[in-house]
């Protein structure tokens, strides 16, 4: 709601400003640069025709833009300069037309600080130019993420690919495992007879013989199993 009531105001100032300027740029010409000089010299303007053909041409140019609301910043300033000069080089001799050069030059400085409002044309270019440049963004955004997809997907095969390519193919493999095929001697290459191998009997394995056992000695005997030692001497007694 302010701001909606700022731009109304805004609106009315710029319409007033304006139109008072433009009414007396198309008093000027009207009358003619000669009157309007002569005006000026009256006033004590060294250069009156300059002084005259300078301020027609700011007032009818300057008005009309601020009524339009198109580059309302500059306008403003360069109205405000025009005021300023007629002020200090050539002041109104009547009383009420200098209050107006007054008020007319503060409120373009004015307008020019604070600026024409949303109703506007100057608003109008802003918006169209913001949306053009949000625009571009987001077409150089889009093409960026086009691109950054498009190596991302060109690099992923790569990665996938060169396990494989380590590894080695089955045909590789087949190579290194063993001899080719077609190295294998073929059946039909040598066709030339050859004496047949003559094959002995074979014949199996002889028994082991079992080792014949050892002689008993005189005197052993067997006892379950076990050789009976030899009996002792008897040793003869210290009577004898």
């Amino acid at each position: 709601m302010k701001q909606a009531l700022r731009d109304v105001a805004a609106l009315v100032a710029r319409v007033g400003v304006g139109g008072i300027f433009f009414a007396n740029g198309w008093t000027k010409l009207e009358d003619g640069l000669t009157a309007t000089g002569v005006k000026f010299l009256q006033q004590g303007a060294p250069a009156p025709g300059a002084w005259a053909t300078v301020t027609m041409l700011t007032e009818l140019i300057g008005g009309a833009l601020l009524i339009a609301g198109l580059g309302v910043a500059v306008t403003g300033l360069i109205l405000f300069a025009e005021a300023l000069g007629v002020f200090l080089v050539a002041p109104p001799l009547n009383p009420i037309s200098m209050n107006e050069l007054i008020l007319l030059g503060t409120a373009s400085i004015l307008l020019a600080v604070v600026g024409a409002g949303r109703l506007s044309v100057d608003h109008m270019v802003v918006i169209r130019r913001r949306e053009t440049e949000a625009a571009n963004e987001f077409a150089a955004d889009a093409e960026a993420d086009r691109v950054l997809a498009s190596l991302r997907d060109s690099d992923t095969p790569a990665r996938q690919s060169k396990p494989a390519e380590d590894a080695g193919s089955p045909a590789e493999d087949a190579e290194d495992a063993g001899p080719r095929a077609e190295d294998a001697p073929s059946p039909m290459a040598d066709t030339a007879p050859h004496p047949r191998p003559r094959t002995r009997p074979v014949r199996p394995p002889a028994a082991e013989e079992p080792a014949p056992a050892p002689a008993p000695v005189p005197g052993d005997t067997l006892v379950a199993g076990r050789k009976k030692p030899a009996p002792r001497g008897r040793r003869p007694s210290s009577e004898d």
